[in-house]
């Protein structure tokens, strides 16, 4: 799975594939009432595809079938292990359509078709197989309540599941969505991001193929007014689950509370700070994780690490390791194995990310800072005010301040100065420290001596504006698509008169 091809290939690749472009609706692909619109390749402005966008009349269709498909007990009450099997064999699908589907995703994204190859597809499967084999493995329980009762604690699917999806890791935030959620018995509707919908319509068409009952898993493409606010409002659906801007996070909590009170689980983003203090080692292997953390996918990414709070005694020979790793990550073209970043994901959001670059404050441009169209370089921007713009929005950019600062309680003061809490890194090599700081950063995931998000096995999502109602991967997000339910038995004697209340 990880071998990579040629850019030419890949081009070859590309003109091969037949790419799907209509809403798939209980089972199979179907025709669209709301109006088609474009997606395109944000490397080269070329139209992919048109696809047909979904109407408010194709939701409460597509909700319909949903509700008729879990009520009927096909996929809802199917064998826990039976369900298994089919996600298993969507797994074994996605492996052998691999190449389509990483190649799909690099053209529609901009994303690098290296990490869509050794990244993005191995750990989508990783993340549905994980689940899968989740499934006849939790086990419910009996409450303590004493000999004259027993009490059972059940787990029931939640119902019918809207997924919202963003447009910077569109295949895996769709493992991250759908996996726990059919896992756990539900159906699931998908609205994925207008920029990127090709992989969505793919993988649902493969988990029909694999065994997925018609209704249980439908794509449902569109922008936000003709899908998305009527799956936040629609009274028949029982939880949204939704990765992407603080402020449309906030308005499905608007949709809950103006319609049946559905859930709501949201993850919306952060500005992740990297803390390297004075005793950290290895600076060299340090600013292979910075460069990694602030960079990787273009810093579309809501757990970037855009703030390095550096100490001030071992700032500037950090800066030099970076700036020597990042001269290797080259910029360009997504379809060529060689660069390690590709294109923005379109034009809208350039202009952004470049706005942000005439906001530098009190910080200075150290390396970086140009653009090409589309593509912009890895940007360093050395002694950043913690008030500065730049360092405290959500850029979603390659852009990187460096804050200096003169000890660890600074460095942790302005690490919370924040409204957002996802992600923070931690490099010391004293582990008491290290592990203290970890604990006084409000951030959902930290790590130490190292970037990352943790992996499948660990909850992931963020503090304060950062997340609300749950967390993507690991036991929990399975939980998080299901309902507790008790069952009481009285078991006292009738004759002995001492009946429980």
């Amino acid at each position: 799975m990880s071998e990579l091809l040629t850019e030419g290939e890949y081009r070859a690749l590309v003109a091969s594939i037949d790419l799907p472009h209509m809403p798939f609706i209980d089972g199979r692909f179907s025709t669209a009432g709301g109006n088609a619109f474009a997606t395109t390749n944000p490397a080269t402005g070329e139209t992919l595809a048109e696809i047909g966008g979904c109407s408010s009349a194709d939701v409460d269709k597509a909700v319909g079938k949903a509700r008729q498909a879990f009520e009927q007990g096909i996929w809802s009450r199917m064998h826990p292990s039976d369900r298994k099997d089919v996600l298993i064999r969507l797994c074994k699908l996605m492996t052998r359509n691999r190449r389509e589907l990483a190649v799909m995703e690099s053209i529609d994204s901009g994303k690098p078709i290296r990490d869509c190859v050794l990244i993005d597809l191995p750990e989508s499967i990783n993340t549905i197989k994980w689940h899968a084999e989740l499934i006849d493995k939790i086990y419910d329980q009996s409450a303590p309540v004493g000999d004259d009762a027993m009490a059972l604690v059940q787990r029931e699917p939640v119902g019918v599941v809207a997924a919202v999806l963003p447009w910077n890791f569109p295949l895996l935030m769709l493992a991250w969505k759908i996996a726990p959620a059919l896992a756990a018995g539900n159906s699931v509707l998908v609205k994925p991001a207008e920029q990127t919908t090709l992989t969505a319509l793919k993988v649902a068409e493969l988990a029909s193929e694999a065994g997925v009952p018609d209704g249980v898993l439908q794509v449902l493409p569109g922008d936000g007014p003709s899908v998305g606010e009527p799956l936040g409002v629609h009274p028949d659906i029982d939880l949204v689950t939704f990765t992407g801007s603080t402020e449309t996070g906030r308005r499905f909590l608007r949709y809950a509370a103006d319609s049946n009170l559905k859930r709501v689980v949201l993850e919306c983003g952060g500005k992740n700070p990297a803390l390297v203090f004075d005793d950290a080692e290895d600076l060299d292997l340090v600013a292979d994780h910075i460069v990694n953390g602030a960079f990787w996918n273009m810093g579309e990414n809501c757990s970037a690490c855009s703030r390095l709070i550096v100490d001030r005694q071992v700032k500037d020979e950090l800066l030099g390791h970076i700036e020597t790793r990042v001269r290797s990550w080259r910029t360009g073209n997504p379809l060529n194995p060689a660069n390690h970043l590709g294109a923005l994901i379109d034009s809208e959001h350039v202009n952004k990310v470049k706005g942000y670059l005439q906001m530098t404050g009190s910080g200075s441009v150290v390396r970086g800072g140009t653009s090409d169209g589309p593509f912009i370089e890895p940007t360093i921007i050395d002694n950043v005010s913690p008030d500065d713009k730049i360092a405290q929005e959500e850029i979603f950019g390659p852009l990187l301040s460096v804050i200096p600062v003169s000890s660890s309680d600074e460095a942790i003061q302005i690490a919370n100065a924040s409204p957002y809490g996802l992600t923070a890194s931690v490099f010391s090599a004293n582990g008491r420290r290290a592990l203290r700081s970890a604990r006084a950063i409000r951030a959902g995931t930290v790590t130490v001596n190292c970037y990352g998000e943790g992996d499948i096995t660990t909850p992931f999502g963020g503090y304060k504006q950062s997340g609300f109602g749950g967390r993507d991967n690991g036991v929990h997000a399975h939980e998080q698509y299901t309902e507790l339910k008790t069952i009481w038995f009285d078991l006292s004697d009738p004759a002995d008169g001492d009946r429980l209340v």
